[in-house]
């Protein structure tokens, strides 16, 4: 991966490997409104994303994160009816992201195959593995994607997952959550478009692609 930084990130672990994305699907069914049914979408607690990727060699894994700014998201809340989509904090439109927003995010390995498989047979997602990943982030407005520029680091650890079995720890092969946190500009970025994240191998292939999107 192309970020490195000198700090370590702390408290993000355990956020992104419970369920990241429940918060986000809070779609809430409300009385119909001069007639049009509307739905609406609360965004407390930020921009929620997941995915699984794999590489060629075998190694699966899974990012999950979110995207937050200070208290923008606060409140804010999608409604959709059949007269299109508005956003609101209160009564306040919202038309645009602030000048910059937080992407924190994890990867773990994780079994490419949701059956019993042997241990021994796993691809384990190592730190060389990662360190030939390419990270690249894209606001992406209908098709058309633009790279984000000037993306600062705020964190970055490497940090062990102990085994189930401690006392089979020696036995076992090594496994890590990668951690980040990026300070992202999105200055003048409607909040109709989309922060994509793209991770690519040494070739160019895609790995894993992913959407955090309002």
């Amino acid at each position: 991966m192309r970020y490195r930084s000198r700090q370590f990130a702390t408290a993000i672990v355990a956020l992104f490997l419970a369920s990241a994305a429940s918060a986000q699907t809070k779609h809430n069914k409300q009385d119909k409104r001069d007639k049009h049914e509307k739905s609406v979408w609360n965004y407390d607690g930020g921009i929620f994303l997941e995915t699984d990727g794999s590489l060629p060699n075998g190694a699966c894994f899974r990012v999950a994160g979110r995207v937050t700014s200070a208290n923008f998201f606060d409140n804010l809340k999608r409604f959709d009816d059949d007269n299109g989509t508005i956003y609101r904090r209160g009564k306040e439109p919202i038309t645009l992201f602030p000048e910059q927003v937080t992407l924190s995010f994890a990867v773990h390995d994780r079994s490419c195959s949701t059956g019993l498989q042997n241990v021994g047979t796993r691809t384990y997602l190592t730190r060389e593995m990662m360190s030939q990943m390419k990270l690249s982030l894209y606001w992406k407005h209908g098709v058309d994607l633009q790279p984000v520029r000037k993306i600062l680091e705020k964190n970055y650890s490497v940090q062990p997952i102990a085994p189930y079995a401690t006392n089979l720890a020696s036995e076992l092969p090594e496994r890590f959550v990668w951690t980040y946190e990026l300070a992202i500009p999105s200055a003048e970025v409607p909040v109709t478009d989309s922060l994509v994240l793209i991770f690519r191998t040494p070739d160019g292939r895609i790995a894993a692609r992913v959407a955090a999107r309002m």
